[in-house]
């Protein structure tokens, strides 16, 4: 073998050789991870399998089209795994391939939603999805008063429908109403922020009255719903897409399931794979779909179902917890993997608190609440087990879990004080900066060691913490 150019010496040599800067992030984010509690709702924590898939040589390959049907020559094992994946989606989901297809290309589930909207109307047709301050998404049709935030506003009209205000469940009986005043082409269901399941019967009713296609978004709860502890979408839905990175714990991607039989199924295949490619995106990412295959798998075994238990058990336990503690949760409880957290009786704000969590390690995410007046200026906190039941924590640990928010809510109440205004900087500065005559620091650093030691009691999955060192640039009190 000739000896390499020097040009191309740089393609065998180790990341922490070639580019240490960026290996140095990657060791604090694995840090961060590690040493802190991650309660984001839409987070979770792949395996090491899906990471290898997911770092393979198939980020090389260019494959345009579809299996079989390819823009570039040299694809016989990209198309073998592509059908490979479709194949386990449709296992994993427990659906008849006579009856069902799927794209599995989609870079995110914000890309399925849009390529999945492409393929069911027109532009400018009408749609209605759940309102992102009632725990609906950016992708469901969401505007404000001034602007249209996302494409599917933009491209297409629509018209949200809400909760009951008394129990802040799903207003059917409105949205049938304001179906019959809008006339929609579509109706979309699902959410970012909603801890119940959803009744895809009266759904399907409403949107038959009106001749409108019915699609389900569970980027959130797939893998609860694969596991068969959440409602089945697929029994009522035309199409129905998912993100694979959430409860479904694989690599960051989309996914569109689409009926191949019925009414409203003629040439739906065709036109959600048009719509994928070259509607919406280009090439697909290989190593992406090897990285979602090998979770799939994952999500074919019968373990899955014990995990989603756990996930779902974890979630009731930390929001009775809460609530045994006299805070306030959108609908008193949970049916799924997250709780919605309302801080407005506090008096404080989610960005408030977002900020003090992660300077405990502590990482949550600020929320819109229903009845909140802006999704920009949110009232609550979104809570989510799936990442801490990845870690193996069960529900006494959520107990833990639940008195470290609880302090944290106590202490930025008193930081609220000190600061002596409502600017989130003057928050963050005595929160951050002790000072004498003031609490609420001290009170931080004591929290945050106390998180810190209880985080690295747990596994991190696709790390081994054995041989975890603090890396440079991670400073801490020991």
């Amino acid at each position: 073998m000739a000896a390499t150019p020097d040009y191309n010496k740089v393609l065998y040599a180790p990341l922490a050789e070639i580019d240490p800067e960026v290996q140095n992030i990657i060791d604090k984010e694995t840090w961060r991870q590690f040493s802190g509690l991650e309660l984001i709702a839409s987070e979770n924590l792949t395996s090491r399998a899906t990471m290898e898939a997911n770092g393979s040589i198939l980020t090389n390959k260019y494959s345009e089209g579809l299996p079989n049907a390819r823009y570039y020559g040299g694809n016989e094992y990209v198309d073998e795994l592509e059908v490979l994946c479709q194949k386990r989606a449709l296992q994993a989901f427990h659906l008849d391939a006579a009856q069902w297809g799927v794209n599995v290309q989609p870079y995110s589930g914000s890309t399925a939603n849009f390529a999945a909207l492409t393929a069911l109307i027109q532009p400018q047709d009408r749609l209605m999805g759940l309102g992102l301050p009632d725990g609906g998404h950016l992708t469901h049709g969401y505007y404000t008063a001034k602007k249209k935030m996302t494409a599917s506003s933009i491209y297409f009209q629509s018209l949200p429908y809400g909760l009951d205000p008394e129990t802040q469940l799903i207003d059917y009986k409105n949205l049938r109403q304001l179906a019959k005043i809008y006339k929609p082409r579509l109706i979309i269901c699902g959410a970012s922020a909603y801890p119940r399941d959803w009744d895809y019967k009266t759904l399907r009713e409403i949107a038959d009255e009106h001749g409108a296609y019915l699609m389900a978004d569970i980027a959130h709860t797939s893998g609860l719903v694969a596991a068969g502890e959440l409602a089945d979408p697929f029994q009522y839905c035309d199409v129905v897409t998912t993100t694979t990175h959430k409860t479904l714990r694989g690599p960051r991607a989309g996914l569109i399931f689409f009926r191949k039989s019925g009414d409203k199924a003629q040439d739906l295949e065709k036109r959600v794979n048009d719509a994928v490619f070259p509607a919406c995106q280009g090439g697909p990412h290989n190593n992406t779909i090897a990285g979602i295959a090998t979770a799939l798998l994952q999500a074919c075994q019968p373990t899955w179902k014990a995990y989603a238990k756990q996930v779902i058990a974890n979630a009731a336990t930390l929001g009775k917890e809460l609530v045994a503690r006299g805070y306030k949760l959108q609908t008193s409880g949970t049916d799924n993997h997250l709780v919605l957290w309302d801080l407005r009786p506090l008096g404080l704000t989610g960005s408030k608190l977002e900020k003090l969590c992660d300077l405990v390690g502590i990482t949550i995410n600020k929320n819109a609440v229903s009845g909140d007046a802006s999704a920009q200026v949110p009232g609550g906190i979104r809570l989510g087990t799936a990442a801490l039941t990845s870690r193996d924590m069960r529900e006494e640990d959520m107990k833990v879990v639940a008195d470290f928010l609880h302090r944290a809510v106590q202490t930025a109440l008193v930081l609220q004080k000190e600061a002596g205004s409502k600017l989130l900087k003057d928050f963050v500065r005595v929160a951050s900066t002790p000072e004498e005559g003031k609490i609420g620091a001290k009170q931080v650093q004591e929290l945050k060691k106390e998180v810190r030691a209880f985080a690295r009691r747990w596994p991190l999955p696709g790390v081994d913490v054995s041989k975890l060192t603090r890396p440079a640039g991670i400073e801490e009190d020991d």
